[in-house]
């Protein structure tokens, strides 16, 4: 099982979620990896209301997904997530949606920008949130044995 660090509760697939081709819609997968990943983001990575408040916030700057096996009506979807990579300005998150069988169906990748909202434009985060991230990071990163080959790409933090 390729499960990732952070994991989600499973989810099943309902008829709302599925296309006229009878498995589940592109649109889905992406509501997934958002809705799953966003507990991580909020609880883990402590980017709550108090965070915004103080006028900063992440804007998705670039997704990937790739979809490797289907869901059909009634599959149980299995998320799982971690925080690949950060910079001085960037994260990197990393998501995987298995079935059942413990193989993987979709792989999922995006970039967030950390963005000061008085400018709408993208800044450094602050030196103790930093730390933070990058500790989280490679904590994960050390925690997973990744089958896949990472797509997208940000800059270590020395560069």
């Amino acid at each position: 099982m390729e499960t990732l660090p952070y994991k989600s509760e499973p989810i099943i697939v309902t008829e709302e979620m599925c296309d006229l081709n009878g498995h589940m819609n592109v649109n889905y997968y992406y509501k997934l990896f958002d809705s799953t990943y966003t507990s991580f983001y909020i609880n883990e990575l402590e980017f709550d209301d108090a965070y915004f408040a103080s006028g900063f916030s992440t804007f998705t700057l670039e997704d990937n997904i790739r979809y490797l096996r289907e869901f059909r009506l009634d599959d149980k979807v299995f998320p799982s997530f971690m925080l690949y990579k950060a910079n001085k300005k960037l994260l990197h998150f990393l998501g995987i949606l298995e079935n059942e069988k413990n193989e993987t169906a979709a792989i999922f990748e995006t970039i967030l920008g950390h963005i000061d909202l008085s400018k709408r434009k993208i800044v450094n985060f602050p030196e103790d949130k930093l730390k933070n991230l990058i500790n989280v990071s490679e904590s994960q990163r050390k925690e997973s044995n990744l089958s896949f080959e990472v797509k997208l790409f940000i800059k270590d933090i020395d560069a």
